[in-house]
């Protein structure tokens, strides 16, 4: 085994956990990515990315179910949001919580308007695990299907998997950072 197989194999599940708590996509393909090499188990990657995106959200949705106001008051981009989050929340709750998972911008931001309305904790939670098992699901098997993409293209993997494991990083950062310049 490499090194870099051994340095995923000992710290991958955390790092996979501490990534989906916050907005993680990047950390999943690369799990996604890891399992299909054999270094990561497939459905531990799945467990952990779907708790820990759970417990994210649902963290967010309490500061905003708690300190909601004080939070809007700081960030008024939010506020302005409120309103229209709020009629979509009543009449598509389900849907919009699943879904603000994988918009982009919304996976913070989401959960806390959510919170700050008036749908039950409960139902909250339900869609919410609905929506992280799907999204470790399927951003997970994107990240394995780059790895067979990658051994169809290269026959030895292994000699490239560094630099596949740094383009994905690479590319994932690269997208936030393009989606925090859009925002400003």
């Amino acid at each position: 085994m490499t090194a870099l197989g051994t340095l995923i194999e000992t710290h991958g599940y955390w790092l996979l956990a501490l990534g989906c708590l916050l907005e993680g996509e990047t950390v999943l393909l690369l799990a996604g990515f890891a399992a299909h090499r054999g270094y990561l188990d497939p459905l531990a990657v799945l467990a952990v990315a779907s708790a820990a995106g759970f417990m994210g959200d649902q963290f967010y949705f309490w500061l905003g179910r708690r300190h909601g106001a004080a939070v809007l008051a700081r960030w008024p981009a939010l506020q302005q949001r409120a309103d229209r989050v709020h009629r979509l929340i009543d009449r598509h709750h389900g849907a919009m919580i699943v879904a603000m998972r994988f918009a982009y911008g919304l996976r913070i931001a989401g959960p806390v308007l959510i919170g700050t309305s008036t749908l039950p904790a409960w139902r909250f939670a339900v869609f919410n695990a609905l929506g992280a098992v799907l999204w470790a699901s399927l951003v997970g098997a994107v990240g394995w299907v780059f790895g067979q993409a990658a051994e169809a293209v290269f026959s030895e993997v292994r000699h490239v998997e560094g630099w596949l494991l740094l383009g994905l990083a690479a590319a994932g950062a690269l997208a936030w950072w393009l989606r925090k310049q859009g925002k400003h």
